[in-house]
């Protein structure tokens, strides 16, 4: 089946074949994901849409001494596979398997480590600074989606590179969706410059002549260069965006016509300067159900190869929702009788269900296109003006927001309600998805409050609680990805005092303090350790800030032992603000601190990974141990020592 694909284990294999050879690779290299992602659920549709021009990239450039940077990494599979990974793909985003993302210690070949969108064109710059500083001739390449392109730092890179003038190029993958449709007046721009008849009926014949020219030297390539500006104005219907921004545009051209693709490649490593080709590719080539429905498999999970049937276990019982489908029914529940809340999302609107909203209130439900920093200072602007928006956005991509929820939000202390969905371990999207730093960098923040709830049914009424008039500033609520606990979980609204904690189980010899969700852990911890004598009192904290400080001056007159428990990196986090208590009021008290370590956790599911970090119930279960343990053995010490 993999006649020839079996044949590459590098680029280096790959140049070797003839160019008619390249549409059989593809299409070999198109079958070997569909077979491996069918079975081993990841990133689908993406890879699927640039296989071709994977293909072409490596077929034509002289990788890895030629850099090439993906944007994003979802849609790098192909590379991964013609880079040495194809034996190992099957262990893609499993644990202690290879990233599901391209990453520089994974392989040289990975020029950049990604994950979130919009940096490529920044870190090609680089790079292509860098060579022209150490005199080196290599060639940089970064491809960028249409969906990240719409992210400010995008342009932040296109502006700068077209300064410099550096020797790089860009190439749009235009399929005009990124996980949903994409949205902006850069859609409607790039579709006027991809349905212009006429400009494509001109461009082939322009590139050949230009290229004939540029090769008489530095004059022919100046006339060139404003010959081509002057055509391409002409024939379009206003000035090109990029050819402002002084990138030489090329395109648009078809993303799956490998050979095409791989002529057109070799033309632009000719021509000096930043340059961009606008490739038309379809998301979820050569798989009819991922071209129909792009949004669904874009990360579809398990599914039938040859049916494209998404697979499901069947199960009579009723399950609990997942959490981010119970923000999205509790938002419209609350906006139906709050005229005042609007609800914003940065592209995200199926994974944090914003879209529940968008189908009943489109006036009042708002997908801002990938823009963190956009989506948290139009919130401000909204809340400056009396309305009362929930801002979500995942917890790992607020990190690249934060100086706006500082500046144009905290400063300003207004109603803001960030609601953070993947807060913790993510589980197989790996480092580059993990929220677990959201409870420290939001803590530090004056005027904030920050909450997690330990269910969704205390989402709901934290949700409710934060929309109150009288919480007039800005609130945040960070919540895991995955399923709640409670199939029955529209209950009425109960307002949460702010600041204010719950006793869950009465104890006296240890006590165990949590933040959110892994106070589920907790639980079934506690119960383990009262088989075995030992009496652990559970309190779900609910706010890292406000602390409850009467349920904290309580605990720590009562226990010399003390547990806490988050999905946070543990420096700045939940267990660091109960320490500053501690210390604070002068009490003494033997503290330890369960939650993320200080490294980066890799990819696996969120039991491996949360095993791993040692804060699942048996870590907490060990951890209780070990510190009575060490207390008892403290006591027969103290009674057996001899006297001096």
């Amino acid at each position: 089946m993999y006649e020839l694909l079996n044949t590459i284990s590098t680029p280096e294999d790959l140049r070797k074949l003839a160019p008619d050879d390249l549409r059989r690779v593809s299409d070999e290299l198109r079958q070997f994901i569909i077979d491996i992602v069918s079975t081993n659920p990841g990133h689908f549709g993406a890879s699927l849409g640039v296989v071709e021009l994977t293909v072409a990239l490596h077929y034509a450039y002289n990788t890895p001494y030629d850099k090439i940077i993906w944007d994003v990494g979802h849609q790098a599979y192909g590379h991964k596979i013609l880079t040495g990974r194809r034996e190992n793909f099957h262990t893609n985003r499993r644990y202690k398997g290879i990233s599901g993302f391209p990453k520089m210690a994974e392989s040289e070949y990975d020029a950049f480590g990604v994950g979130h969108s919009s940096t490529s064109i920044s870190a090609a710059l680089g790079m292509a600074t860098a060579a022209e500083l150490k005199g080196e001739k290599r060639k940089v390449v970064a491809i960028i989606g249409d969906g990240a392109l719409t992210a400010g730092m995008a342009f932040e890179g296109l502006n700068n590179a077209g300064i410099e003038k550096s020797d790089i190029l860009v190439i749009l993958n235009d399929n005009n969706m990124a996980i949903d449709p994409n949205v902006g007046a850069l859609k409607e721009y790039l579709l006027d410059i991809t349905t212009s008849k006429t400009y494509n009926k001109f461009k082939d014949e322009l590139w050949h002549i230009l290229g004939k020219i540029s090769k008489l030297g530095p004059n022919a390539q100046e006339l060139a260069s404003k010959l081509e500006t002057g055509i391409k104005s002409t024939l379009l219907k206003h000035s090109n965006l990029f050819e402002a921004m002084n990138f030489r545009y090329f395109g648009p051209v078809d993303g799956h016509d490998v050979t095409y693709l791989s002529r057109i490649l070799e033309d632009m490593k000719r021509i000096p300067g930043p340059k961009l080709l606008h490739c038309i590719t379809v998301k979820g080539k050569g798989f009819r159900q991922a071209e129909l429905n792009q949004t669904r498999y874009h990360a579809p999970g398990l599914f039938d190869k040859a049916t494209g049937e998404i697979l499901a276990t069947p199960s009579k019982i009723k399950k609990p929702l997942n959490y981010q489908d119970v923000f999205g029914h509790t938002l419209l529940e609350l906006a139906r009788k709050n005229k005042k809340i609007a609800g914003i999302t940065p592209a995200m609107p199926t994974g944090c269900s914003l879209n529940i909203m968008m189908k009943e209130m489109p006036d009042r439900a708002f997908d801002v296109g990938i823009a963190e920093q956009h989506a948290v200072t139009f919130s401000a602007g909204l809340a400056a003006e009396g309305m009362i928006p929930f801002c979500n956005i995942y917890s790992s991509f607020m990190q690249r927001a934060y100086d706006q929820v500082i500046h144009d939000v905290a400063l300003q202390n207004l109603h803001v309600v960030f609601c953070l969905d993947r807060g913790g371990l993510v589980g197989a999207d790996g480092a580059t998805h993990h929220g677990f730093f959201d409870l420290s960098y939001m803590r530090i923040l004056p005027n904030m409050v920050v909450a997690a709830p330990m269910n969704e049914i205390e989402l709901r009424d934290l949700m409710y609680t934060a929309q109150l008039e009288k919480n007039s500033g800005p609130f945040t609520i960070r919540y895991p990805r995955g399923t709640g606990l409670f199939p029955d979980w529209k209950e009425p609204f109960c307002e949460i005092e702010i600041g204010k904690g719950r006793l869950i189980r009465q104890g006296s010899d240890i006590a165990i303090l949590t933040i959110g969700h892994p106070g589920n852990f907790a639980v079934e911890a506690s119960a383990i350790l009262e088989k075995e004598g030992i009496s652990a009192a559970h309190y779900d904290m609910r706010f890292v800030k406000p602390l409850d400080e009467t349920l904290l001056h309580h605990v720590f007159k009562n226990f010399k032992h003390v547990i806490t428990v988050e999905d946070n990196m543990l420096a700045g986090g939940f267990g660091s603000s109960v320490l500053e208590f501690m210390n604070e009021h002068n009490y003494t008290a033997t503290v330890r601190r369960l939650g993320i370590p200080d490294y980066f956790v890799e990819q696996g599911t969120q039991e491996e990974l949360i095993r791993e970090c040692g804060f699942d119930s048996q870590g907490i279960v060990t951890t209780a141990r070990e510190m009575l343990i060490s207390k008892a053995s403290q006591k027969r010490n103290h009674h057996t020592a001899p006297k001096i």
